[in-house]
């Protein structure tokens, strides 16, 4: 999709939507800053507070200002999994900070987006070792258009230290960290991250809580890539297990399955107008997803959009 086209499809809805919560909405950044639409996105976010929830003594939850944070802490130091956003900077410090003494041993990305990998570099200086999938190492050395954004590569320092392609594992603070890739779902960058003792899960933005997901169709998303990834983490978890979805509240297995259902009512739906040869916009004023939109269409996505990105990545 173009910037005219997001504008166009999204900016009616994202006006009174961002009046109802704090996360700005893609259309809205685009239609109010068209000159610096990734500098407007930064500054929105970061005049979203910093909430913290605890999920054991040794691991906490950060939300607010980009993709879900988590923290591990304890004597051998502490564990970070993505970053936010660079305008939010010192407050995420303070707040690890406010965690003991430990120094920032590590910061892992689930993926390669802006608003989970934002302060690589500021972890980088910190002291800390950057891990990523190895195509987010890729994926961050190139140039990207996304939603009507252009991301130029990133610099040296922002860029993960140590990468890997299948699995990899961290011990620290009592716990087993397991990272593991994801196939192209939300991106091709995709991991999750296990934390064993804790009985933890975060599945980045292969899980969004609550609302529909956007899918990087030109990093290697996909609507049925993300049912996929969606699938291999509730093979991941088990009843107790608390998931940490890239955006929304802490979930459990529950919230999880119901996530997945929806992504499958909606590919359906949309493939059976696609495959009768309906056109893209005569989809789009279908409505498939009307019923759900009560529960599901309250996010930074604007619906329109959201059809046309599950339309787009079928056959």
């Amino acid at each position: 999709m173009t910037r005219r086209d997001l504008i166009r499809g999204g900016a009616s809805l994202a006006g009174a939507a961002l009046l109802a919560r704090a996360v700005p909405s893609w259309a809205d950044v685009l239609a109010q800053a068209p000159a610096d639409p990734v500098g407007s996105f930064r500054a929105q976010m970061g005049a979203i507070p910093i909430a913290a929830t605890k999920l054991t003594d040794s691991l906490t939850m950060l939300s607010g200002p980009g993709g879900n944070v988590v923290v591990l802490h304890g004597p051998d130091g502490k564990i970070v999994v993505d970053t936010f956003v660079q305008t939010v900077w010192d407050k995420l410090k303070a707040a690890i900070d406010g965690m003991g003494s430990g120094r920032i041993t590590a910061v892992i990305d689930t993926h390669w987006h802006l608003d989970h990998a934002d302060n690589n570099a500021n972890f980088r200086k910190a002291g800390a070792a950057l891990i990523a999938h190895q195509n987010t190492r890729k994926r961050l050395t190139e140039t990207h258009e996304v939603l009507g954004m252009t991301f130029p590569p990133a610099p040296a320092d922002a860029l993960p230290t140590r990468v890997f392609d299948d699995r990899h594992t961290l011990t620290a603070n009592g716990e087993q960290v397991v990272l593991a890739h994801i196939p192209p779902s939300h991106t091709d960058t995709d991991i999750y991250i296990q934390f064993s003792k804790g009985d933890v899960l975060h599945l980045g933005d292969v899980f969004f809580n609550g609302i529909y997901p956007f899918i990087d169709a030109g990093t290697g998303g996909s609507i049925n890539g993300m049912i996929r990834g969606v699938e291999l983490g509730l093979k991941v978890a088990g009843n107790s297990t608390k998931i940490v979805p890239g955006h929304g509240p802490l979930a459990d297995k529950q919230a999880l399955t119901a996530f997945r259902d929806m992504l499958v009512t909606v590919r359906d739906r949309v493939q059976k107008l696609k495959t009768a040869g309906r056109s893209l916009d005569e989809v789009v004023a279908a409505a498939p997803t009307k019923d759900l939109d009560p529960t599901w269409g309250k996010g930074f996505m604007p619906i329109p959009m959201f059809v046309g990105i599950v339309y787009n990545t079928l056959r």
